[in-house]
């Protein structure tokens, strides 16, 4: 149990890590957040510092001990966040470039979550 306990919580740092860094990338409405979320995938501008708050937010729940419905909320949050970007940007320009390498941060996101569950599984379902 104590390995599983250290797998998820290294798992789970860099998974918010990821998530926390792309978040203040995209609150700073910094160019490469412009370039894909504006001009590349087409969203409008306005969306990009809502979307980098909601990824902060959520990482920052998936790490805050307690409150197992918010960090329920926040893993299905970081999940669609993550799965429409990976959809959005198959529809737009195919799997080249940079688009598979956005499903080992889905990975990231699920071992995570299963993790969570497998740890701390019986305080969870309350």
């Amino acid at each position: 149990m104590k390995t599983t306990k250290i797998v998820y919580w290294v798992v789970t740092g860099l998974f918010a890590a990821f998530m926390a860094m792309s978040g203040f990338q995209n609150v700073m409405v910094d160019e490469g957040s412009v370039d894909l979320i504006h001009n590349q995938l087409g969203f409008p501008e306005y969306f990009i510092p809502f979307l980098g708050t909601a990824k902060i937010l959520g990482a920052i729940a998936i790490l805050v001990p307690g409150f197992p419905r918010i960090k329920e909320w926040a893993y299905a949050g970081l999940f669609f966040d993550l799965s429409g970007a990976t959809f959005a940007a198959i529809s737009v320009g195919g799997l080249g470039g940079g688009t598979p390498f956005m499903f080992v941060f889905i990975a990231f996101c699920l071992a995570s979550y299963f993790l969570y569950h497998k740890v701390y599984g019986q305080n969870v379902r309350n």
